[in-house]
């Protein structure tokens, strides 16, 4: 509200509800009041002086029937309240909560508004104070560098909000074609490692199958060198034990098969199972 409104607000007023004036009626000495505050003054005075009333503010005496309405007080307050409110919306007064005054003063030591009472009390005692008028366009000019600093600040707030956004899409697009060329080569790798473990897989069931058809080879010949030494055991047992005739038969045949039999394993004669044996990797 401007200083000339503030001054407007004051002349229409009432002293009594300091409200805007509803349906004024002023008294002879020129002071104005809302019909219902000052009808409420003139029956309490009735009441309590036998039936003199005072003007509340400067105590001239008046008689109920002197009141006269005040139409160009109460356009000026209505005029007022549209201006300021709107239509039909009451103009509020504030008052102090201690002392129940209007505020109408404002301290600087401690950044509130105060009322006349207020001033005088011990609390705000030695303190700068300035009617409300007086310093409004001070702080309106304060309030509004700092809002502007403040409105710069959230610029550039919402840029580097802009800035960051934009570099996390960039290094995200950075990235995902590193994450693919990294998932390309491993399986790559990976395709690599398959097919030299099927070749060392392949080579080694070829080294087994190779060493398990020796083995069974050497096994073979084992079998049948055995086999034909319990015989030569049995014939020479049975001609060592029989008669003259049985132990000289084909004595020269059943030596030269004992000298003649191959020693098992390491020591056969057989040079290819033998060389086979000695290859097997067992």
């Amino acid at each position: 509200m401007t200083s000339v409104l503030v001054d407007i607000r004051e002349e229409v007023t009432c002293p009594i509800c300091l409200e805007l004036l509803t349906e004024p009626l002023s008294i002879d000495c020129g002071h104005t009041f809302c019909q219902a505050c000052i009808t409420e003054n003139s029956e309490e005075a009735m009441s309590s002086q036998g039936g003199e009333s005072s003007c509340p503010v400067c105590q001239t005496s008046y008689q109920p029937g002197s009141l006269r309405p005040n139409r160009h007080l109460a356009n000026i307050a209505e005029r007022l309240r549209e201006v300021v409110l709107g239509p039909g919306e009451q103009l509020k007064v504030i008052l102090c909560a201690h002392h129940g005054e209007k505020l109408q003063l404002f301290c600087k030591a401690d950044g509130k508004l105060i009322c006349w009472r207020c001033e005088r009390s011990q609390e705000h005692r030695g303190h700068q104070t300035f009617l409300m008028e007086e310093v409004a366009q001070e702080y309106q000019e304060k309030f509004q560098e700092s809002l502007k600093k403040l409105k710069k600040e959230e610029e550039e707030a919402e840029k580097l909000k802009a800035v960051i956004k934009e570099k996390r899409a960039s290094w995200k697009n950075q990235m995902e074609p590193e994450r693919h060329r990294i998932r390309t080569e491993f399986n790559r790798l990976r395709n690599i490692l398959d097919r030299e473990e099927q070749r060392e897989l392949k080579k080694l069931e070829e080294e087994e199958r190779r060493g398990m058809n020796i083995i069974e080879k050497a096994e073979y010949e084992l079998l049948h060198q055995s086999r034909s030494l319990r015989e030569l055991i049995s014939d020479l047992e049975r001609r060592c034990q029989g008669s003259t005739m049985e132990l000289l038969q084909d004595a020269n045949d059943v030596t030269e098969r004992a000298n003649g039999c191959p020693k098992l394993l390491g020591g056969c004669d057989s040079e290819s199972t033998h060389g086979q044996f000695k290859s097997c990797p067992v």
